[in-house]
């Protein structure tokens, strides 16, 4: 039952399975070192798991991608640059690097910036799902991407939304202050068009392979992490030295410079939500796929994902027990799913008929 080939339907199961789970690991663990359900010894404040849970989470990637050989060159496509002879993807995949250099961050100042988590992660998830619409239609117009959106994966893009903006209901108003805060609207804008710039590199590559060339996620991967490692590292240089003195800044510059007693257990939460970038990249790039049904089964897995790790939070750790919108949610998520369901049949059967054209006859 493990055995699958690549761009089935068994392969996406697979990947939306460990997507979920490792996600889970982590949600439970952050509420260990995060929020109420947190033990004094393991409490930190925001910034400081943000700084060793990404220093986890990349060590983790960068170890499987050097260790397993990912890195390696896979493209017969060179350019030159001064002495060097570059593939020449690298010229859109180290900026998508860049920009999960910028995802990575924000995502974690968005909850300091917002009173509301659940408002933070509303506008987090509703707005990729957004993009990947928008960035099939791009990409559509362009020439880029010669196939349908189906009707199914628009309705699904509606319940999805439905499904994460539902929590909105319950908001304060008190909770959306951020729109008169310079700072949060800058990190909400960084945040939104680093994602909206991956997600379109991510697709162009997927849809731009000459024939015959290999579609290596893992080398894209690779690539992506080393220069989101080496951006992280230089900026974070940046700012510990820089003497800024703005509360974020002087919060990060704590956090290394005093590290909590619990920094190690921390860094390995952070490597568990390493292994989930895997599998996030993975279903983005799924094959044959369009970027809204990737974006789409991305985002919700990771909505059941968040609804179960409270739930596990509760009934172990004494945490909230999911509320009426959490279940409301889900109702709707599943409603999203079903559409998608129709919609992977439907490209099944589209991608067997152009595998039998294109075999010789």
């Amino acid at each position: 039952m493990w055995k699958t080939t690549e761009g089935s339907t068994g392969r996406l199961v697979q990947l939306c399975f460990a997507y979920f789970f490792f996600y889970v690991i982590f949600g439970v663990a952050t509420k260990c070192f995060t929020g109420k359900a947190a033990s004094p010894e393991f409490l930190m404040n925001d910034m400081e798991f943000l700084v060793w849970s990404t220093l986890g989470g990349s060590l983790i990637c960068l170890l499987v991608v050097f260790a397993a050989g990912w890195y390696k060159t896979k493209t017969d496509r060179f350019m030159q640059a001064g002495p060097l002879r570059l593939p020449v993807e690298y010229a859109y995949i180290i900026p998508s690097g860049i920009c999960t250099a910028v995802v990575i961050p924000t995502t974690t100042l968005m909850y300091m910036f917002l009173k509301s988590v659940m408002v933070a992660m509303v506008i987090m998830r509703a707005s990729v799902i957004v993009i990947s619409r928008l960035v099939d239609e791009a990409q559509i117009r362009q020439g880029i991407l010669r196939k349908t959106v189906y009707r199914e994966e628009n309705i699904a893009v509606v319940f999805a939304i439905a499904a994460a903006c539902t929590q909105i209901f319950l908001a304060k108003s008190e909770d959306f202050d951020f729109i008169h805060n310079a700072a949060a609207l800058s990190v909400l804008s960084a945040y939104i068009l680093a994602y909206a710039f991956r997600i379109y590199i991510m697709n162009y590559y997927k849809n731009t392979r000459p024939k015959g060339a290999p579609l290596d996620n893992k080398w894209f991967f690779s690539i992506e992490q080393i220069a989101a490692s080496v951006t992280m590292v230089l900026a974070a240089s940046v700012l510990y030295f820089g003497g800024w003195e703005a509360r974020p800044v002087q919060l990060f510059h704590d956090a290394i410079a005093q590290p909590h007693a619990k920094w190690f257990p921390a860094t390995l939460a952070g490597a568990v939500y390493g292994m989930v970038a895997f599998f996030s990249v993975f279903i983005f790039m799924f094959k044959g796929r369009t970027a809204t049904f990737a974006g789409l089964v991305n985002r919700l897995t990771s909505l059941v994902a968040g609804t179960t790790a409270t739930l596990v939070s509760f009934f172990v750790f004494g945490g909230r027990f999911p509320s009426k919108a959490d279940w409301s949610s889900l109702g709707l998520i599943l409603a999203a799913v079903a559409f998608l369901s129709i919609a992977e049949r439907k490209r099944i059967a589209e991608l067997a008929v152009e595998t039998a054209s294109a075999k010789p006859a």
